[in-house]
């Protein structure tokens, strides 16, 4: 049997789509441009309201558990009912966002239902009539394509490597509620615990202040963050420091961490290694930090300052501070 259209797999933040969730429909809605078929949503948490915005952002159908413990991932549940939802949507490929819950969800969902799957994607394009997947690998510095014989294919995709559509309000859809087992679910959450303090959240973010090894220990981490609020920003990190403990892994950026598209990625005291700049290469503008003047970082940067950050960031938060002192007695 011939497999059409594309289900996306739907996460949500506050009650609504999350950033790369609208990019995922966005992309599925390209792709059925081509094979045919519909762009169905599974969202186990989702309700009305959530369910009318996936709707909005380019879904033909939602696929939904009507199961309020549901509403954050949970491995067991949501394996059993967007596997029921994909049974019934019948697509030809199942995309899911490269996040936490998204790599943990993709490999089970895929054995599950016989199918192939392809993680960290940057890229999924079609070549006659055949779906193809580019992702990183090589820690990073190599790029390969591949294809799958299985009818079903399940992919996950970074952040921030296609466009969300246009919100439209007026697109019809229909909101499905799904039966599954609800025996399925062989563990109970019994408290979760979120980062304080991030009052921006990373994948979002249009400012992104990374550091890396060079700031030697996490008080470094409390300058950055000083920046970051002056510029509204998020702050990250690269792997080495959260391995370190000096944050948490939260705050990972790269290819085993989170993906940013930032308009400004300032990398503070961050080598630029391949690894690291798969989860920020995208981003527009890219200004490097280093005592290393050697620093590979440079190479990507677009702005580049070679000095102490002790010096260099306290500096630049004062400049900000007089810059916004001057315009605000110009308005005056």
């Amino acid at each position: 049997m011939s497999l059409r259209g594309v289900t996306v797999v739907a996460e949500l933040a506050a009650g609504t789509p999350t950033g790369l969730s609208r990019e995922l429909l966005g992309l599925a809605r390209r792709l059925v441009a081509e094979i045919g078929g519909q762009v169905c949503a599974a969202c186990p948490g989702a309700d009305e309201a959530a369910a009318a915005e996936l709707i909005a952002y380019g879904a033909d159908k939602v696929y939904t558990a009507g199961e309020p413990a549901l509403a954050e991932y949970d491995s067991d549940g949501w394996t059993a009912c967007v596997a029921v939802a994909v049974r019934e949507a019948g697509p030809a490929a199942v995309l899911i966002g490269h996040t936490t819950s998204g790599a943990d969800l993709a490999p089970r969902l895929a054995f599950r239902l016989g199918a192939a799957v392809a993680t960290g994607c940057v890229a999924i394009t079609l070549e006659s009539g055949v779906l193809r997947f580019t992702r990183p690998c090589y820690g990073g510095n190599v790029r390969e394509t591949i294809s799958f014989n299985t009818a079903l294919k399940v992919a996950t995709v970074r952040g921030g490597c296609y466009d969300a559509l246009q919100h439209d309000p007026r697109r019809a859809g229909e909101t499905i509620t799904v039966a599954f087992d609800k025996t399925a679910r062989r563990a109970r959450v019994l408290e979760r615990q979120r980062d304080s303090g991030a009052d921006v959240r990373l994948e979002e973010a249009r400012v992104v202040i990374a550091g890396g090894r060079g700031l030697d220990g996490p008080e470094g981490f409390e300058v950055l963050a000083e920046l970051a609020r002056e510029l509204n920003g998020a702050v990250g990190a690269s792997r080495v420091p959260c391995d370190l403990g000096w944050c948490p892994h939260s705050m990972q950026i790269g290819l085993t961490g989170k993906t940013v598209t930032p308009e400004l990625y300032i990398a503070v005291g961050i080598s630029g290694a391949g690894h690291h700049m798969a989860g920020c290469g995208n981003a527009r503008n890219i200004v490097a930090i280093n005592t290393d003047a050697e620093a590979s970082i440079y190479k990507d940067a677009r702005w580049g300052v070679v000095g102490d950050y002790r010096k260099v960031i306290p500096a630049l938060v004062e400049a900000i501070r007089e810059l916004r002192a001057t315009q605000g007695r110009g308005k005056a």
